[in-house]
């Protein structure tokens, strides 16, 4: 087996969609809301301070002002000869081109528009070839994890090397067509998988991947071409772009031989006594009106990160993060989830448990007496999380099975990471 490189992923080049200025002149953009106040214990008004982004991200100052001025001329698309049509259709396939520029995707890639990384990985599930067996990770988050109707489950690996032996053990046993599902970077510790590794061994044996880089692209330049990925998924309410769109990225073939997705106007090129559908993927799954102001947001969310420049976005995460690792690690009773341990690279998402607390507890707390907005629970993904508390099966409402995630984006202050650690202690010295 050639030696792999594990860690170099999000350092890949990009096809950067906008030539522009050094980075160090383009400002980071600002979010919708960065002034927002709530209302916390004994009625006062505060600052909020949103450090929920891995859940779902503010709209970008840019992305608001496309979708403004979007408006004025939205109309339908693909089928209008109005002038209005024929605008909202350009701005449409233009968002299309912006995405596939923005993941460094192969020209021949298709480019479909979905609802969020659920929608996208539900689709590809709809379009695997018969017989196809599924190998997938149970770190995975559920969107990641459940679509799949032939799945082989495999354990949490205890190291980045063990993931991809386990990987390759799994597909070498499988006859037939087959595809690996893993994510990028993991919603739960924000830790970041080697899936350049995992690619090389997916398609030794002859199988293809699939990338959910939901958690990945708000954080890190991805370009699928450089990889070698088959597939990726994301959505644009992670990405700063709430307005209801997502993506899948990825090779044609499949999803052309795919029954549609949804059957309706747009998917077919002509009906009689049977519909004849679409053999370009994106048309055939995309039936019906789409979400032509979500994939708009999408593209400019993607255009405003571009042009911002990853260098500094990341300077200014990895900063936050680690003032947010450090304080954690100083309060006694708090302690920080993590599969592969605290030196492992990873994007702006930390969880963590709080001794004699429940995470619901602490959650509340935060938001009512601090205006510290953070995420409780199982995070969508509950084998992992039951495997990094080491507890029993458990359901939702179950707050012994449960931990606080903190995660930070673009608009996190210092302020909040402090605030946020201060209001721990407070929390834990009661």
């Amino acid at each position: 087996m050639p030696t792999l490189t594990i860690f170099n992923d999000a350092a890949a080049p990009a096809e950067a969609p906008v030539a522009a200025a050094p980075e160090s002149a383009r400002p980071i953009p600002a979010v919708v809301g960065a002034d927002l106040e709530v209302p916390v214990k004994g009625g006062r008004l505060v600052r909020y301070a949103n450090l929920d982004y891995a859940a779902s991200a503010p709209c970008l100052e840019p992305v608001s002002a496309a979708v403004a001025a979007a408006l004025p001329a939205y109309s339908s698309v693909h089928r209008g000869a109005g002038y209005a049509s024929q605008l909202t259709t350009a701005r449409y396939e233009q968002a299309r081109h912006t995405v596939r520029a923005f993941v460094g995707a192969r020209p021949s890639d298709a480019v479909i528009f979905t609802r969020n990384t659920t929608d996208a990985t539900n689709l590809l599930a709809r379009c695997l070839p018969a017989g196809t067996t599924v190998v997938v990770f149970d770190t995975e988050h559920h969107a990641s994890l459940l679509p799949w109707g032939e799945a082989v489950r495999l354990a949490p690996p205890a190291f980045p090397g063990e993931a991809v032996r386990a990987a390759d053990e799994a597909l070498a046993a499988i006859d037939g067509p087959k595809l690996l599902v893993v994510t990028a970077a993991s919603n739960v510790t924000g830790e970041l998988w080697p899936i350049a590794a995992l690619a090389h061994i997916a398609h030794r044996h002859g199988a293809r991947i699939l990338v959910d880089a939901a958690q990945l692209v708000p954080h890190r330049r991805l370009n699928l071409t450089a990889l070698d990925l088959d597939y990726v998924a994301f959505s644009g309410h992670k990405l700063y772009a709430p307005f209801g769109a997502g993506a899948l990225v990825g090779r044609g073939d499949w999803l052309a031989g795919g029954e549609p997705y949804l059957k309706g106007g747009g998917a077919v090129r002509a009906v009689g006594e049977e519909a004849e559908w679409h053999e370009d993927p994106e048309p055939r799954h995309e039936a019906g009106t789409p979400n032509v102001l979500g994939a708009i947001a999408l593209a400019a969310a993607c255009d405003a990160l571009s042009a911002t420049g990853w260098t500094a976005l990341v300077r200014e995460e990895e900063r936050l993060l680690a003032r947010l690792r450090a304080g954690l690690a100083t309060i006694e009773g708090v302690r920080e989830l993590a599969l592969w341990g605290d030196d492992h690279p990873r994007v702006g998402i930390v969880s963590f448990t709080v001794d004699g607390h429940t995470a619901r507890e602490v959650a509340e707390a935060l938001s009512g007496e601090y205006g510290i907005g953070v995420r409780d629970g199982k995070f969508c993904a509950h084998p992992f999380v039951r495997h990094l508390l080491g507890t029993a099966d458990g359901g939702c409402e179950d707050g012994t099975a449960s931990a606080v995630r903190a995660s930070i984006g673009i608009g996190t202050t210092q302020e909040h990471v402090d605030r946020l650690i201060e209001a721990l202690r407070a929390i834990v010295s009661r």
